[in-house]
């Protein structure tokens, strides 16, 4: 079952785990259960994505009930009229608050790209952040420090390339915990092992966008159940 965190008569929002694919995909060939298909069989009827998550990312996740809302809502991604939010576990201490303006290079799937170019120049990127809280651990990461330092960061996405978010916090040397791809193995087996926790450490906290009848709707997706874990070990639990 999938949480619920809004729904009227033509859209659905919920809380996506962290592991679990959008809709059926050729990264893997073998999976059975996705998201689309478990929300279809949940109101017995077909919902049409408007947008994703990456399969590692928690958070919420929009649904039109009609191809016709599908479309609608995909302009107001398009026109980036829609507001959305992150919640991130980054390595160090980023502080203050700011803008990433890094262009990125279009990353191309193996197979999905297989005839893209692949010389395209770097697509402009940009990311505002926030320092919500910092930590400084009692665990090794890197052996020439007796202690590891961690900051709780809220990120906006101002555009939306492939993997943005992960891709500007290694950018500014503060790669996402859990991060396989782009991140730190050394920071990714210390957090592990010290809280059990190995997903990656980015949870889609708000989504905002207007309802057909041009009402604002926020919605709001709490934290599952490992990510707390981290957020309390590591000092953070009267935030969130």
């Amino acid at each position: 079952m999938l949480q619920i965190l809004y729904q009227d008569d033509d859209v659905v929002a919920v809380n996506k785990p962290a592991g679990m694919l959008v809709h059926r995909s050729w990264l893997d060939k073998h999976e059975i259960v996705f998201v689309m298909t478990v929300l279809r069989d949940m109101l017995g009827q077909h919902v049409f994505p408007v947008h994703r998550l990456d399969r590692p990312t928690s958070g919420v996740l929009l649904f039109a009930k009609s191809s016709d809302v599908a479309r609608t809502l995909s302009l107001q991604f398009e026109k980036h009229t829609v507001e959305k939010s992150y919640l991130a576990v980054v390595r160090g201490y980023l502080l203050g608050s700011g803008r990433i303006d890094y262009p990125l290079k279009v990353k191309l799937d193996k197979i999905a790209d297989k005839f893209a170019s692949s010389d395209k120049e770097p697509q402009s990127a940009m990311t505002d952040y926030e320092n919500l809280a910092t930590c400084e651990m009692p665990f090794v990461s890197v052996d020439r420090y007796a202690t590891s330092r961690y900051s709780l960061m809220k990120l906006i996405p101002v555009t939306g390339r492939k993997h943005q978010l992960r891709r500007h916090m290694t950018h500014l040397f503060h790669p996402i915990v859990g991060d396989t791809t782009h991140g730190d193995t050394a920071q990714n087996r210390a957090v592990a092992e010290f809280t059990g926790i190995s997903r990656l450490l980015l949870h889609a906290h708000t989504l905002a966008f207007d309802d057909m009848s041009g009402k604002r709707i926020t919605v709001v997706a709490p934290i599952d159940d490992g990510f707390g874990k981290v957020v309390r070990d590591f000092g953070w639990g009267n935030l969130l």
